[in-house]
């Protein structure tokens, strides 16, 4: 067990050498390596208050000050965090995947909160909505980029946004443009990429479909029942219309991959739609083995040697791996359990969130099972505080 606690250590403190140099004063470059200890500590609640104790502190005044006043860049950072991550599980059949998460709050003053649809809840609450873009590579995945998304009433309330911090130039973008905008700088950066997916929320955007297929970049992205296609009588057809019309022999079985309880398989079609330049676009539609059967639907946009049933329905399957993601950074590494209410705080906290998350993610990609999954009891035990205790600001809690 001690071994594996000190490899554990180890990857942590290689992962944060890429981000230390960032920081102009050693003070906050130690604070940041306790941060991302204790988001992988036994700690309950990774919020402010509990992560300042567990670093031996009695006030959470140096954490506070490490997501609001310190120097340093959270976009560097983001930055460097990607490039671990991609020397670790890079791959050039690797999986792009945009998505978006909630995070339950109280009150008006955090930013870009709102009563709005949290997935999260399943309902409408009062809560941010971060959209985030993962990526799926050899034996792992992990989160890339992150952007909070801001409703068009605090665009139009500027006075509120800069109460909580956000930037006079920051205008109102819808969560497909904020995916395009991060797909966009993570391929400008050279990231080994064969394939870009996302649900319908991204999938029924004709703009980020339209910049990907600028760029000459495969997509496997979901659309719902009621999307419309061009047909050869120039009417347009729903999707779902289309699929009820697929002769039998148009369906194959065939995995989208392997999951908890084996192989997940299903039913699928593929309809080609056109072809230009050697590239293809298509219908896919999945449809469940069960009595009575749930369809998805997908447009598809590949170069003809790959445009294969088998290989998109297994680039679809790859969409889950971000919910596995979220489930981990949560669970594991404290992504939603801030108390921010400012934007740069908000950043801040969801990268470092990110890179602690990436080490599990690395890790288990080398199959140091053990290593990513230490009890919290053992893990709380590996890191000393950043400070004595002494050195923390005396204030009222």
């Amino acid at each position: 067990m001690g071994k594996t606690i000190r490899g554990w250590k180890r990857e942590l403190e290689r992962a944060h050498e890429r981000i230390g140099g960032l920081f102009a004063r050693s003070e906050p470059r130690a604070r940041s390596l306790a941060y991302l200890q204790g988001l992988l500590s036994g700690c309950e609640r990774k919020n402010g208050w509990q992560l300042a104790e567990w670093m031996g502190e009695t006030v959470p005044y140096r954490v506070q000050h490490l997501l609001d006043r310190a120097r340093w860049d959270a976009d560097q950072a983001r930055d460097r965090l990607r490039s671990y991550v991609l020397e670790q599980i890079g791959s050039p059949d690797g999986v792009l995947i945009v998505d978006e998460t909630g995070f339950l709050k109280k009150g008006r003053h955090s930013a870009g909160v709102k009563r709005q649809y949290s997935g999260t809840a399943g309902r409408i609450e009062n809560s941010q909505i971060g959209v985030f873009l993962g990526y799926a590579g050899k034996g792992g995945s992990s989160l890339l980029d992150r952007e909070l998304y801001l409703p068009q009433e605090w665009i139009e309330d500027r006075e509120r946004c800069r109460a909580a911090g956000i930037p006079d130039q920051v205008e109102f973008a819808t969560k497909p443009e904020l995916a395009r905008r991060m797909i966009e700088r993570t391929l400008d950066a050279g990231t080994p990429c064969g394939w870009v997916t996302g649900d319908e929320v991204y999938g029924r955007d004709s703009k980020l479909r339209g910049c990907l297929e600028a760029r000459g970049q495969a997509f496997v992205l979901a659309v719902a029942s009621d999307q419309r296609l061009w047909w050869p009588d120039f009417q347009q057809q729903r999707v779902d219309r289309i699929a009820q019309d697929l002769p039998k022999r148009a369906w194959k079985r065939c995995s989208a991959g392997a999951g908890a309880k084996g192989e997940r398989l299903y039913d699928w079609a593929l309809l080609r739609l056109t072809e230009r330049d050697g590239w293809e676009k298509a219908l896919l539609v999945r449809r469940s083995i069960e009595e009575q059967p749930e369809f998805a639907y997908y447009l598809t946009y590949a170069p003809r040697p790959k445009a294969r049933l088998r290989t998109l329905a297994k680039v679809a399957g790859r969409r889950w791996e971000i919910e596995i993601a979220f489930e981990a950074a949560k669970g594991e590494c404290g992504l939603d359990h801030y108390e921010v209410r400012h934007w740069q705080g908000w950043y801040r906290h969801m990268t470092l969130a990110m890179m602690a998350h990436a080490v599990l993610a690395v890790l288990r990609a080398r199959g140091e099972k053990n290593s990513a999954r230490t009890s919290a009891a053992q893990r709380a035990r590996t890191a000393p505080p950043a400070g004595p205790p002494a050195m923390a600001r005396k204030a009222p809690r």
